[in-house]
């Protein structure tokens, strides 16, 4: 893989991430600052395991998930599970894949792919 088929699946990805914080309203300065760090740290990923680019969205979105829970608190919050008073974030499925999804952890249930939050599901 060349650089600039690198660059763009590293800039895909992080659209894709900041298209979900936003549509959650919490893409402030210093969130986006997590996004940029994520996508800073794959890109090293990336020229190790060119091989790699494919996943790198569900990757990043894992990656921001994780630094938002040290410092702010659970993301993206499970919308299926509203009524059982035990609020949870999605996960990423697969964990290490293509087409990854925002899944319930929970029920299984499938809620949107990274970067539709907010979106009406594809079927």
């Amino acid at each position: 893989m060349g650089g600039m088929e690198m660059e763009q699946a590293l800039h895909a990805a992080r659209a894709l991430v900041l298209a979900d914080l936003m549509a959650d309203k919490v893409a402030d300065a210093d969130i986006v600052s997590l996004v940029e760090d994520a996508v800073v740290h794959r890109r090293w990923w990336v020229e190790q395991w060119p091989e790699g680019a494919a996943f790198v969205a569900g990757l990043i979105a894992q990656d921001v998930q994780d630094a938002l829970l040290d410092r702010y608190g659970r993301w993206p919050l499970c919308p299926v599970c509203t009524e059982s008073g035990d609020p949870h974030a999605l996960d990423v499925e697969p964990e290490l894949g293509t087409d990854p999804h925002w899944v319930c952890p929970k029920t299984a249930v499938a809620v949107a792919r990274v970067g539709r939050l907010g979106a009406p599901m594809e079927g």
